[in-house]
């Protein structure tokens, strides 16, 4: 009886491992030019997924708008820095969570799942029944 609960204990526990790792540094595309628009690095911190923009893509190196308007404590916020993606949960291979989404650009906040796909990050933003899905890359 104490193998059978072992056993179970530790295929419960190693579940989460079989979800598909999008920690790391994810790269966003412009959806109008297609080119590259930001860096953003996904973290794990106690079970929950966090996405923190690192870096923006710009001809001027030192570009680094600020959020004017996001509300609350991040407004006025460096875009670098912006944690726009926040404490989302994994249900089977999708992390989810309600208006936890950060557009830096509109300062509003979506509904989103997140998912890998063919080696390529699916981000989708949900407002009521309308979605829109941008497709991020993993950066070298």
């Amino acid at each position: 009886m104490k193998r059978s609960i072992f056993i179970f204990i530790c295929f419960f526990l190693s579940f989460p491992l079989l979800a598909k790792d999008i920690t790391g540094v994810w790269q966003t595309i412009d959806d109008k030019t297609n080119k590259p628009k930001s860096d953003i690095e996904f973290t794990i911190k106690n079970g929950k997924l966090y996405g923190q923009v690192i870096g923006l893509y710009n001809d001027d190196p030192n570009y680094n708008p600020i959020c004017k308007e996001c509300k609350g404590d991040l407004h006025n916020k460096p875009v670098i820095g912006l944690v726009i993606v926040d404490g989302l949960s994994l249900d089977d291979d999708t992390w989810s969570k309600d208006k936890a989404l950060l557009d830096p650009e509109t300062g509003k906040k979506y509904d989103v799942r997140l998912w890998e796909e063919n080696g390529k990050l699916q981000v989708r933003g949900y407002i009521g029944f309308f979605y829109r899905t941008q497709t991020w890359v993993r950066k070298q």
